[in-house]
């Protein structure tokens, strides 16, 4: 077991864990393997966003679900190594940290993604019971409706009350109230266009994906 961390010096530690789990969720999962596959700049059709959702938008379901996956497991890690090393406290910072990374990634000029699939990898780290609740909310309302950010929204916001209310997770419900913010604050246009009634449905396809000479027409290297 790792030793006490001392209160007088925590400052370090707690620095530590946001720059580590920040790192580790600045990576692009996205953009890393739709240029894999050959498709160019995710950046560049449907919302330019390098996220999940976008990422279907190329047609190419394999691809979302590998974006889904890594952006999850990146958050999941972060809490993960963090709990391993000094506890609960420690893993939640690293959990903003890596959801932060994937908000504002230093590699993409702070241009990153929605957040929500990270925010379920950080619940999963966190509080497994919680996790399957959140992504079942999100599902339901998926189903129900076939509005990607309205799920994420409803899902986040749900999160930290329930993370108090039922399962007395003061400390992590604190927490997700700040993660659910931002999320939110990075969902502002979404809530735009969901109030006028223009938000894209789920399976909704974009403009086609450049291929490798429109990419390098468009500036994609």
């Amino acid at each position: 077991m790792p030793d006490p961390i001392s209160w007088e010096f925590a400052w370090p530690y707690y620095l530590a864990a946001l720059a580590f789990g920040y790192l580790l969720g600045s990576i692009p999962f996205g953009l890393i393997v739709t240029r894999l596959a050959g498709l160019g700049d995710i950046r560049q059709i449907g919302s330019g966003n390098i996220g999940t959702t976008n990422v279907l938008r190329t047609g190419r379901k394999s691809l979302a679900a590998a974006t889904l996956v890594g952006d999850a497991l990146k958050g999941t890690l972060a809490v993960l190594i963090g709990r391993h090393f000094y506890g609960q406290e420690m893993a939640l910072i690293a959990g903003l940290g890596a959801f932060l990374g994937h908000l504002f990634p230093v590699w993409l000029k702070f241009r990153g993604g929605k957040g929500f699939a990270t925010f379920l990898g950080v619940l999963l780290g966190a509080y497994w019971p919680m996790f399957l609740l959140t992504a079942g909310i999100w599902l339901a309302v998926a189903v129900t409706f076939r509005y990607s950010s309205l799920s994420a929204l409803t899902a986040s916001l749900l999160t930290p009350v329930l993370l108090y209310l039922v399962f007395d997770r003061i400390q992590m419900a604190e927490m997700f109230v700040l993660i659910s913010l931002l999320l939110w604050a990075k969902h502002h246009e979404n809530i735009g266009r969901l109030l006028r009634g223009q938000e894209s449905k789920i399976g909704s396809k974009s403009k086609p994906v450049p291929d490798a000479a429109a990419a390098s027409d468009n500036g994609d290297t």
